[in-house]
């Protein structure tokens, strides 16, 4: 017998459960790419290429992203990627900074003209998708965005930031901002009866929030779970130029001990340091014991203590401040 012959080895075939699976898998790829094939003519894309768009996508929905962040997590080659920088930054698009932990790292950031300009993308896209589902019942929309999340975090080879166990975190959207003021409202008087000034308050933050919002140095994080129920929200505003200011946490009942409270500080306190604030300040009452144990886990240490007559209760209201 050949020597060649005598060292091959059978290949192994997949289990059937497997192959049947893996072949169920290829018709739903044939289906999507070409359902999702029917846009490509379109203006989709105009004036930025597939893949500009996807760089620019991850820029203006992530706090924190260096140029190995985007090679990695977008399968992109690196000189083709450090190209197409350049030219973001040419139109002045993007902008880079040293990393604090690693100075031959850029910390990657859309100006107020990237955000500009990607803006256009977003709504053309939500346009054209948005006939896909606009036929479909709500409760079989719940099911398939419920599916296509399952399946992201299935084939995720680990959890990025904004995906957690049961709920992620997402930027802001037009509707959100109301969410937040009802929320305030229905649970702060059903858990510890503040009457309707408060929910007037979180009007009014949520308010200037949306006049004044500068995407240069503030943010507000919105905590979903996995069929797209918000659960949660915080707000990063600008204070000074060395100091944001966290406002309106919030975590819905149901969603509690999943961590969800844990991750929007969080998303504060990365948001912050990438901006270049030297501290995060908060107030809040000394009754929100949940609240101020994340904060103290988190490193927020109180600063200041005085009682206060608001929302039709005695408080005692609180500061605390985290140096960056």
């Amino acid at each position: 017998m050949p020597k060649s012959a005598a060292r091959k080895t059978p290949q192994r075939k997949p289990a059937p459960d497997i192959a049947g699976q893996v072949e169920r898998m290829r018709r739903f790829n044939r289906f999507y790419t070409h359902k999702i094939g029917l846009l490509e003519g379109s203006k989709l894309y105009d004036p930025f290429s597939l893949a500009e768009t996807r760089v620019l996508y991850e820029l203006s929905y992530r706090d924190r992203v260096t140029a190995s962040d985007l090679v990695r997590d977008l399968g992109i080659d690196a000189g083709y990627l450090s190209r197409m920088l350049r030219g973001f930054e040419k139109q002045g698009l993007i902008s880079r900074r040293a990393a604090r932990e690693d100075a031959r790292q850029s910390v990657l950031s859309l100006t107020a003209a990237g955000r500009r300009a990607f803006a256009p993308q977003e709504d053309v896209s939500r346009r054209l998708l948005s006939p896909l589902i606009e036929r479909l019942a709500p409760a079989d929309r719940a099911r398939l965005v419920g599916a296509m999340d399952t399946i992201t975090q299935l084939l995720s080879e680990e959890d990025t930031p904004s995906v957690k166990s049961g709920f992620r975190l997402r930027p802001h959207r037009p509707g959100d901002i109301g969410w937040m003021i009802q929320k305030h409202g229905e649970l702060y008087t059903e858990e510890y009866g503040w009457d309707s000034s408060f929910e007037a308050l979180a009007a009014e933050v949520g308010a200037q929030f949306l006049r004044d919002f500068d995407p240069e140095c503030e943010n507000a994080w919105i905590a979903e779970l996995d069929n797209g129920e918000r659960v949660g929200c915080v707000f990063l505003i600008r204070k000074s130029a060395t100091v944001a200011k966290l406002r309106v946490l919030i975590v819905d009942p149901k969603a509690r001990g999943l961590g969800v409270g844990k991750a929007l500080v969080q998303a504060c306190i990365d948001f912050a340091r990438a901006k270049n604030y030297r501290k995060i300040t908060l107030w809040t009452n000394s009754i929100l014991l949940a609240a101020r144990g994340i904060y103290e886990k988190a490193g927020f240490k109180l600063v200041k203590s005085e009682p206060h007559e608001s929302f039709g209760q005695t408080l005692i209201g609180e500061t605390w401040d985290l140096k960056l």
